[in-house]
């Protein structure tokens, strides 16, 4: 579905980072995605971060469509096609661990503020956390890693999850953040027995499932995606080592 929404409300959440408020006539999960646009910027993807009557997308400004979407004010109206992709389902009352890295953090907070579970939430340091005040009031508990310590626990969001999962035993973990991030959070999922449910991200045109751009060993990222379970993440060769850009050429992945 798309339609144009006049935009409610935009919040500063930090130094490169705004939330949009806006509603729309669909409904839509945690998890999902729709491509935005406004007239003088390219359609993009964007997570939603509110999925409620009140809808949202949380914009970290890293280019010229970003910074385009970074200059809307309350009353502009702004283009909304979809939603898409499928979400994050914690519908089975299972023990839920959810962890937001950098930006992805959007991506999880529906899921939090619908479930209470425990978060996790991931920066490189404290001026890179966003939407820590929904986590606090949604989540039972929330806990804080900073690659430079300037806050919370001194490491990464996947040395955080170990110490966590070997005081509370989860069995299942949700996360979206960089892809490094996700890998080696895999990886740990694997070693130590856990489910998991990943949202990842490829460079999308359509958001549909037509054009292609987006597949990943024969998955499309949009419409067999975002989120995609263990099973499916442990058939995905590129998953961690690289992707396409805009162009088509291969991006290689560093994890380091």
């Amino acid at each position: 579905m798309s339609e144009f929404v006049k935009v409610l409300n935009v919040t500063e959440n930090n130094y490169d980072t705004k939330t949009i408020e806006f509603e729309t006539s669909f409904d839509a999960r945690p998890g999902q995605f729709v491509m935005v646009w406004r007239p003088g910027m390219e359609e993009i993807p964007m997570s939603l971060s509110a999925t409620g009557k009140v809808k949202s997308i949380s914009v970290k400004r890293i280019g010229p469509d970003t910074e385009f979407l970074h200059q809307i004010k309350a009353g502009d109206t702004l283009g909304i096609r979809g939603p898409y992709g499928n979400g994050y389902d914690l519908s089975d009352g299972r023990k839920y661990l959810i962890i937001g890295g950098g930006i992805g953090t959007a991506s999880i907070m529906p899921a939090v503020e619908a479930s209470g579970a425990d978060t996790i939430i991931g920066g490189r340091s404290e001026a890179d956390l966003v939407l820590r005040d929904r986590a606090e009031k949604a989540a039972k508990n929330v806990w804080y890693s900073t690659d430079d310590g300037s806050f919370g626990f001194h490491g990464n969001t996947v040395q955080l999850f170990r110490e966590k999962q070997a005081e509370n035993h989860y069995d299942c973990v949700v996360a979206c953040g960089p892809e490094v991030m996700l890998f080696f959070l895999y990886k740990a999922c694997e070693e130590l027995g856990v489910d998991c449910q990943l949202s990842l991200e490829r460079h999308m045109k359509c958001g549909a499932g037509v054009c292609g751009c987006c597949v990943m060993d024969g998955q499309r990222v949009c419409k067999d995606g975002p989120v995609f379970s263990k099973s499916q993440i442990a058939q995905l060769k590129d998953f961690g080592v690289q992707k396409r850009d805009e162009c088509g050429r291969v991006v290689k992945f560093r994890k380091g």
